[in-house]
């Protein structure tokens, strides 16, 4: 059954939790939420039962957190710091994709972060102004109403056959009410563009890994390698995975000897 924590501005943040041990957060991407994404789900059972506590939660804007004001970065920060204290105070996190750049976000805001573990986070080239770009046209989208347009426009990088898939989905529908939501996603890749990163995440002083897969697309392993060179505490390591995603148990024993190291 689920649990529910109240973020700052009062938004109700539901979240299951697994296991006891050193407390890892899991931080959704795009589109993920419990409900929407069984993988994670499997994933966190496996990874509390090689003894940590693992919260998985519903970002605001979806699933049990669907009724929220706003749905800025600082937002999604602020339910970090609310989930870090429900989980006793410190926290590893785990950002899967653009939950990669919020989780980069909460830790260089000095939330009490002991890791980092980040699944192929999609950032840009360093200091470009594509991201800012990006979030300002989905931010008119959103405003627009258009649920489609929103989420076409957000997907519209990404290899065409995954947008076709995702409307050829059952979870299309779903995948249509997530918009708002993005706002977040967006804004903390453009937060990393913002700044040269050495500076931006100059606070990251944590162990931090970047994880990609084997067949991944290209832009990918440039990101992690971005990231080991900006933070003097990270490393780069490559799983069994493909097309940006990755088989339970094998993220489950990766994320497990990083935060037993």
């Amino acid at each position: 059954m689920s649990e529910f924590a109240i973020s700052k501005d009062g938004t109700r943040i539901g979240y299951d939790q697994y296991g006891e041990g050193p407390a890892v957060i899991l931080v959704g991407g795009a589109m993920q939420f419990r409900g929407f994404d069984a993988n994670t789900v499997e994933m966190a059972k496996l990874l509390a039962a090689k003894g940590f506590k693992v919260l998985n939660y519903d970002r605001r804007g979806r699933g049990e957190s669907a009724e929220a004001p706003s749905f800025t970065l600082k937002d999604n920060i602020d339910d970090l710091a609310t989930l870090i204290d429900m989980a006793g105070g410190q926290a590893a996190l785990f950002g899967s994709s653009s939950g990669g750049s919020i989780s980069l976000a909460a830790a260089a805001a000095g939330l009490p972060v002991t890791k980092l573990a980040l699944w192929e986070t999609p950032l840009s080239d360093e200091l470009g102004t594509g991201g800012a770009e990006f979030f300002a046209g989905l931010q008119e989208r959103i405003a627009s109403g258009d649920k489609a347009s929103t989420i076409e426009y957000y997907m519209k990088d990404m290899p065409p056959e995954w947008l076709a898939g995702a409307k050829n989905s059952p979870g299309w529908p779903i995948m249509l009410e997530l918009g708002p939501s993005l706002s977040a996603d967006a804004e903390s890749l453009a937060w990393t563009q913002s700044a040269p990163r050495a500076q931006l995440w100059s606070g990251i002083t944590q162990p931090t890994l970047a994880i990609v897969g084997e067949q991944t697309i290209p832009i990918m392993p440039k990101a992690a390698d971005s990231i080991v060179a900006n933070i003097p505490s990270a490393r780069k390591a490559t799983i069994p995975g493909a097309n940006h995603g990755w088989e339970p148990g094998v993220m489950a024993d990766a994320l497990a000897g990083f935060l037993a190291d």
